[in-house]
């Protein structure tokens, strides 16, 4: 997709059929990268998201040291030294929350200094969050503009392992922990009230390191020794169960539709939205499943469905964080209240989705409540016809465009560039399916 400043989605007029393949999942890309970087050895990785976000963890791994070559489409080869040095420039994160904060807890360990930035929408985004738990084991911060928001100042190395006990389930925290108790003095550990995404800790795994996670009520207690070196290993990387919504979502949504998305991630920490879905009534099939890079992995088949609307467990939050602003799209087409709370986290993700979903929904005439905590969709005709604002986010952009293929009238995005940094096949591939997403105006 070529930059633009609108994005404009028309609504289907036979239905939308097609087999696809989902892009790279983002959160294994990110880590596959990084920990390639900090390992001894060669690492070969396959079927890498290569969106914005991934690509700036790529040269952020590449300036603390490693070596970072593209050997075709989806792959990449990282020779790394056993361990990060100090850069010569600053690590430009641009629009990744998981890639700065999982850097920083990969750089935490080594003895260097390194200064972390991003794009505009990166500075807003809190840091306190990862650098607290970082500074209790040893590793020094400067703010060099706001307090708790990049650009700052990290000063790694002599690190001692902490106990830490998360308030809210969060991977980046998690994994950020982990990964600088690899070179701390003693045990680190996490303590999870709930599940969040175990990419980290099955990744770690096949870079040859050991990990402990027992059960512990509804979470889990993750501990590591440090002192461990990590070493190269080849990553299959599955399709994103986050970017496989959209199509499926389209297709339950669009008359007569029917997509298959194959190899996609089937992790049970990541499909809350399929199985939220289901409770709808979703027309929804798996197949094919398989094991690969160490993570379950299946074929998605959707078919256009009568929604109802439901009451999403709160506890599902974790497992689907990302992937409400596609479920509030789908929602405004279901029968009845589809009630989504728990999910203050969003308003803190690249931007705040609770308030954009409901501003664009509420412009294309869905009945939508907003709490501090989440929002009610209540589904009925979508009269579309509306341009949204994004903020620039990727999630917010491609829910609204999915939306305005069943709409009555076009749905236009503003700002739509960001869809590159998670997905920037997006547009050709619903396209390819049926669908008449453009940059011309309405």
């Amino acid at each position: 997709m070529t930059a633009s400043s609108t994005l404009t989605a028309r609504p289907v007029v036979a239905s939308l059929k097609g087999v696809v393949r989902a892009p790279g999942d983002k959160s294994m890309s990110h880590r596959s990268l990084i920990f390639g970087g900090m390992a001894e050895g060669v690492t070969e990785i396959e079927g890498l998201l290569e969106g914005d976000d991934i690509l700036a963890t790529a040269r952020a791994v590449e300036a603390f040291g490693a070596k970072v070559e593209r050997l075709g489409e989806g792959r990449w080869r990282v020779t790394g030294q056993g361990g990060f040095t100090t850069p010569e420039a600053v690590i430009d994160c641009g629009n990744a929350g998981t890639g700065v904060r999982l850097l920083m807890g990969a750089a935490a360990g080594y003895e260097l200094t390194a200064v972390f930035d991003g794009d505009a929408s990166l500075r807003k985004r809190p840091m306190k969050r990862v650098t607290g738990p970082l500074a209790d084991m040893g590793a020094r911060f400067d703010w060099n503009a706001a307090e708790d928001r990049v650009p700052l100042t990290l000063h790694g190395g002599n690190l001692g392992g902490v106990e830490y006990v998360q308030t809210v389930a969060s991977a980046q925290i998690k994994s950020a922990i982990l990964l600088a108790g690899l070179n701390a003095t003693g045990e680190t550990v996490v303590v999870e009230p709930e599940k969040s995404r175990d990419h980290t800790e099955r990744m770690l795994r096949a870079f040859c390191a050991a990990v402990d996670v027992t059960e512990e009520g509804e979470g889990w207690r993750i501990r590591l020794t440090g002192g461990q070196k990590l070493s190269g290993t080849h990553v299959a990387v599955p399709g994103d169960p986050s970017s496989a919504a959209f199509p499926l979502a389209a297709a339950l949504i669009v008359p007569g539709s029917e997509v298959t998305v194959e190899g996609v991630m089937l992790n049970p920490q990541r499909t809350g939205l399929f199985d939220t879905w289901i409770e709808m009534g979703a027309d929804l099939t798996i197949t094919n499943r398989r094991v690969s890079g160490g993570e379950d992995v299946g074929d998605i088949t959707a078919r256009h469905s009568a929604l109802k609307g439901v009451v999403v467990p709160e506890d599902r939050a974790a497992s689907m964080i990302d992937e409400y602003p596609i479920l509030s799209a789908v929602a405004a087409y279901a029968e009845g209240r589809t009630v989504m709370r728990g999910i203050g986290e969003m308003r803190v993700k690249e931007s705040d989705r609770i308030a954009l979903m409901v501003a664009g929904l509420s412009a294309c005439g869905v009945a939508v409540e907003e709490e501090a905590e989440g929002f009610i969709v209540t589904g009925g005709p979508v009269k579309g016809g509306a341009t949204v604002a994004t903020a620039h986010d990727h999630r917010i952009a491609m829910s609204h465009l999915v939306l305005g293929l069943a709409a009555e009238q076009p749905v236009s995005v503003l700002d739509p560039e960001m869809i590159a940094t998670s997905f920037p096949g997006f547009v050709d591939m619903m396209n390819g399916l049926g669908g008449d997403i453009g940059s011309d105006a309405a």
